[in-house]
């Protein structure tokens, strides 16, 4: 580990965790800690390459502390892995974190396998996927409560729902989207930057490994479809990973700092989370006990969940608010998002996902093209920023870093001039951010 005092806060699927975890953290504060910088990693990261990744963020940081700040840090640890994209599918790196659906992931890698031209394998394939994702056989969109709709591609004919899915993504390989903003290029468009993410602990989740898949002769007919089959499982896995960095949060981590802050109040926490862990660290707020206030600021890098999650009124339905509506008024500082135009993995992968589990009609709905990318409901704050809070900044990095940011409230920050894709965050332009928004940097 690169920093010192550094500690690790696991949770399992359900948001428990080993005994002794707020202890060893109030622990810090007396030992003098006055600073806890607490990283919470994305979806597709091993333990292993979570430690890895935060003893490679922490690095700079104490390089960058003001005299008297006596910083301590600790890593938040769930089970997020997801396969990866094989030409050959393996999807062993699901079953770590989904040990009880191993049966289920066996099949369904048995069909994504043989790829066989008929119709009752994909009525399988559908049923497996409910099964996998915990949805009953016979749901109704939006059965499963108003947190975790059933996703319509979920309860859909299983034929229709591939067919689309692979009409998406050859349609987005063909260039409907107009291919790179620059014209005609890569640079920020769907493949940009996905390769930098496969290793272990760093893949992006919402797009590796594609162009292979694209590339492997599915054949006609139905065959063809199991080349869509494949993201139906990627959407799958897209919406148990999200409710579980929510419930991670909300259940886990919010409780535990709750606990810290009884026994320490004087500890200030800053929570950074990247990709699914800025919603885990996000949901972390709302599972903060009444009266607790121990975090002093919060910063999403590249987050996957919705740019409109703080909002009071959404625009598109003035009765209906965001997921976190106002929770930023539960930091003591501001919440910093940062947001890249690079980053192809929010930009086009996590709207598709969003739209499918938004409401009934998005899966052949018009209006927003195959993709729905520039329909804003399905927008992802890691995207474009934080949307639809009166009052939000909007920074630059450069100006961010030259000016600072507000002592409180919502601040987009346009981080397009480091990050390049999903998974490139380990610049050290984002911990300057990040002790900025802490307000525990040198002058």
């Amino acid at each position: 580990m690169s920093v010192e005092p550094y500690r690790e806060i696991t949770f399992d699927k359900d948001a428990d965790g080993p005994a002794g975890q707020s202890a060893s953290l109030v622990a810090l504060a007396r030992q003098g800690v006055t600073d806890l910088v607490v990283l919470a990693h994305g979806w597709n990261s091993s333990p292993s390459g979570a430690t890895r990744l935060c003893s490679d963020f922490f690095a700079p940081f104490p390089g960058l502390l003001a005299p008297g700040v006596e910083a301590g840090y600790a890593g938040v640890i769930w089970p997020s892995m997801m396969f990866t994209g094989e030409p050959v599918p393996d999807y062993r790196s699901l079953v770590t974190v989904l040990p009880e659906k191993e049966p289920v992931l066996g099949r369904i890698t048995e069909l994504l396998t043989s790829a066989p031209a008929d119709e009752r394998a994909f009525a399988e394939f559908g049923a497996l996927l409910r099964e996998l994702a915990d949805v009953p056989d016979a749901p109704v969109p939006g059965a499963a409560g108003p947190r975790h709709p059933v996703p319509e591609f979920l309860v859909a004919d299983p034929v229709e729902m591939c067919a689309l899915f692979t009409a998406a993504l050859e349609a987005e390989r063909s260039g409907e989207r107009g291919g790179a903003e620059a014209g005609g290029g890569t640079e920020g468009g769907f493949e940009d930057g996905f390769e930098e993410g496969r290793g272990e602990g760093f893949g992006t989740g919402f797009g590796d490994g594609f162009e292979e898949e694209l590339e492997e002769g599915f054949g006609e007919g139905l065959k063809r479809y199991w080349k869509g089959a494949r993201e139906a499982l990627r959407q799958a896995t897209y919406y148990v990973m999200k409710k579980r960095a929510g419930h991670v949060g909300e259940r886990g981590l919010g409780p535990l700092l709750g606990e810290v802050a009884r026994t320490a109040p004087g500890l200030r926490v800053h929570l950074v989370g990247h990709s699914m862990g800025a919603r885990l660290v996000a949901y972390a707020l709302r599972g903060l006990p009444a009266g607790a206030r121990p975090v002093a600021s919060v910063t999403l890098l590249q987050g996957a969940f919705s740019h409109y999650a703080f909002a009071a009124r959404l625009p598109h339905d003035a009765r209906r608010s965001g997921a976190l509506r106002d929770l930023q008024h539960r930091v003591r500082g501001p919440v910093v998002a940062c947001y890249s135009r690079h980053d192809s993995a929010l930009g086009v992968m996590y709207p598709l996902a969003s739209r499918l589990a938004g409401d009934s009609a998005s899966l052949r709905g018009a209006g927003a093209g195959l993709l729905g990318t520039d329909d804003p409901r399905w927008g992802a704050i890691g995207h474009d920023g934080v949307q639809a809070v009166p009052g939000t900044v909007e920074r630059t990095l450069a100006a961010a870093l030259r000016d600072g940011v507000p002592a409180a409230g919502c601040v987009s920050v346009d981080a397009a001039a480091v990050v390049g894709s999903h998974s490139d965050i380990l610049r050290p332009e984002l911990a300057r951010l990040v002790v900025s928004a802490a307000r525990t940097g040198r002058a």
